[in-house]
């Protein structure tokens, strides 16, 4: 090898096809099990950090709220900060709040202080997505195709990863909170997370991102950062959000609730004008809309319907006791779990068979596919909700599809990104999927209230016509999502690149 190829080989921030791949990935999969201890691990002892706080069991519905928002609001940004300064340091950052938060969860002292640090746990939503953006531009030197096909294959792995760690941290917590003090109990997670983090810091190589100037300019930047555009989209989605919240707190008669949300909306048709004028957008609006792009993030949306906000319900509806009720599953907490446990694995399958499913049916099949099992799923409930054996097989199906969405959504976000953009395309995935859910939940919030309150049947037996709404809005937003997402170009690659503008390589 001559000196010239031994000299672009130390300055290129690409990877070879597989050179450092395997190790890239396994630090990456560090990062995800701790994503999926902090997902599943708090799930089976809400009720006792409830107790633990002082509060009612109603109350850990903020919980939810807060850090939907937070998540919500920080992903677009820190995608972006990631494509501008460097996927690494973005990872770092993130991951240093998130450990930060997850001490602060465990050490607070009120229900205050504990829901502040609950919320800016949130950050970790980003991990996932500035992890495939790392491996998607660490491949680009094995060509549009063979990138594409490391990073699904590579996307598979870590959600894998993710889910098997949510079932580790569930089962964790469920069997440690009989026998030590909670505050030891709610620390295991923020151990683990400071762990990772300093994984991240000592393993991971830094690459530059787009904005690599000599001096690492802070003028630069701030000329790079659409501080304008951040600031729209954060009112934009606080006001939605809020006025979501005040639905589920006031009720749908009320009026502010729904001035906030279009107040919200209303803020976007300046937010997109903004963007549409800028070199350098927060968010990308000629990206989102692009023909490979929207079918993805659209997908993304309506998939956090039932992801995200389909989770409680489920929980809830299993809880109850037919007897009083006329329907539900009478499970206890620790049968809840084991469906959960179910759901979860098959999650795991989904996301660990990707591959194989998009050699079979391609990649836009394979996501078709994947969402119809959800649309499938869900839409079984509807008839077939009786017993335990038919829950399970519901869930199973829908696990099976969402597992795979949640590992190719990113993937196939980057793949139909220039390259320049991949941190913000798989950023948004998240940030949509967790609107998504944030609409939903509060949707269904509403469908379920009684008498004003979900705090269980003690308070008001949810309707079980609530149930099915719950149930017919999952299905019909995926079945919505497979039939977008066969407007999308067969193969991204072969689609206009946006006249995208190369990365900067120093």
């Amino acid at each position: 090898m001559s000196g010239t190829t031994g000299g672009a080989t130390r300055t290129s921030p690409y990877l070879g096809p597989a050179q450092g791949l395997a190790a890239i990935v396994g630090l990456l999969v560090a990062v995800e099990v701790a994503s999926g201890v902090l997902q599943g691990y708090y799930t089976p002892i809400f009720s006792d950090i409830a107790d633990h706080l002082g509060i009612q069991d109603a109350d850990v519905n903020w919980f939810e709220a807060a850090q939907l928002i937070v998540s919500a609001l920080c992903v677009p940004p820190l995608a972006r900060l990631g494509d501008l300064v460097g996927h690494k340091k973005v990872l770092l950052l993130s991951t240093a709040v998130t450990a930060v938060a997850s001490w602060g969860v465990a050490l607070a002292p009120s229900f205050t202080t504990f829901l502040v640090a609950w919320a800016l746990q949130g950050a970790y939503v980003v991990w996932l997505p500035l992890e495939v953006a790392i491996i998607h531009r660490r491949t680009a030197a094995a060509g549009p195709a063979r990138q594409q096909l490391l990073t699904r294959r590579s996307a598979a792995v870590l959600v894998g990863a993710l889910e098997l760690s949510v079932i580790i941290g569930a089962l964790t917590s469920g069997a440690l909170v009989e026998a030590t003090s909670m505050t030891f109990l709610l620390a295991l997670p923020a151990v683990v997370v400071t762990v990772v983090l300093v994984v991240v810091w000592v393993g991971l190589e830094d690459v530059p991102g787009q904005l690599a100037t000599p001096t690492g300019s802070r003028g630069a930047l701030l000329g790079a950062f659409d501080l304008r555009g951040l600031g729209l989209v954060t009112l934009a989605l606080g006001l939605v959000m809020g006025g979501l919240i005040a639905v589920r707190l006031m009720g749908p008669a009320s009026v502010l609730p729904w001035l906030l949300v279009a107040a919200g909306l209303a803020v976007l048709v300046p937010f997109v004008r903004l963007e549409r004028s800028l070199a350098e957008p927060m968010v990308d609006v000629r990206v989102l809309a692009h023909r490979a792009q929207w079918p993805v993030q659209l997908t993304a949306f309506l998939f956090g319907m039932s992801v995200l906000g389909a989770q409680i319900p489920l929980s809830t509806f299993a809880r109850t006791d037919p007897e009083v009720a006329g329907y539900g599953l009478g499970a206890d907490a620790a049968f809840v779990s084991t469906l959960v446990g179910v759901y979860v694995v098959f999650l795991a399958v989904g996301a660990f068979t990707l591959p194989l499913s998009a050699r079979l049916l391609g990649a836009r099949g394979a996501l078709v596919a994947s969402a119809l099992l959800v649309s499938l799923g869900y839409g079984l409930f509807l008839p077939f909700h009786d017993t335990t054996q038919q829950t399970l097989v519901n869930m199973a199906i829908a696990g099976l599809g969402s597992g795979a969405l949640v590992a190719a959504l990113p993937a196939a976000a980057a793949a139909a990104a220039p390259p320049h953009r991949t941190g913000f395309a798989t950023g948004m995935t998240n940030a949509t999927k967790t609107v998504g859910g944030a609409i939903a939940s509060s949707v269904f919030a509403i469908a379920l209230a009684a008498t004003g309150s979900l705090e269980g049947p003690d308070e008001g037996v949810a309707p079980m016509s609530g149930y099915l709404t719950v149930w017919a809005v999952c299905a019909a937003a995926a079945l919505v999502a497979a039939l977008c997402l066969l407007l999308a170009p067969r193969v991204p690659e072969e689609t206009d690149p946006l006249d995208a503008a190369p990365v900067v390589v120093p």
